[in-house]
């Protein structure tokens, strides 16, 4: 589901892919719904693409919004009133065995503001369907 949403470098918030042009995107903000186009030169980003660094490997974006989703009831995490020691301990609680030294704390602020944005634009599902793999039983 976060494979059409990306972050675009030098323009606040996250943007929904709505069609390519030539030579550009044509995108969507989810803060305000306005579309403007994303050129090749503007370095874009697909959530999907994203990993935050662990002691097992890297751990797709996806699930660590839906360890967030799940750990906060579907609720936007209030990080405003957070000291960074706290954002750090309460990403610790979300992801145990991320990465201390190459996970910064500007990093998790942003994964929690990404998370607010897609709850408040109504985006609540991270991971895309799997389909259902049929087994067959050979007798």
């Amino acid at each position: 589901m976060i494979k059409n949403i990306l972050s675009i470098s030098g323009k606040p918030g996250l943007f929904k892919l709505v069609s390519q042009g030539k030579n550009m995107l044509i995108v969507e903000s989810l803060t305000n719904g306005k579309r403007t186009p994303a050129y090749a030169h503007d370095k874009v980003v697909s959530l999907g693409d994203i990993a935050i660094y662990s002691t097992e490997g890297d751990v797709p974006l996806a699930d660590v919004f839906e360890s967030i989703k799940t750990k906060n009831e579907g609720k936007q995490v209030d990080i405003k009133s957070m000291s960074p020691e706290e954002i750090r301990s309460y990403f610790a609680e979300i992801l145990p065995d991320f990465d201390d030294e190459r996970v910064y704390t500007n990093d998790i602020k942003k994964v929690f503001v990404w998370y607010n944005q897609l709850i408040n634009a109504g985006i609540s599902e991270f991971k895309d369907e799997e389909p259902a793999q049929e087994t067959e039983v050979e007798k």
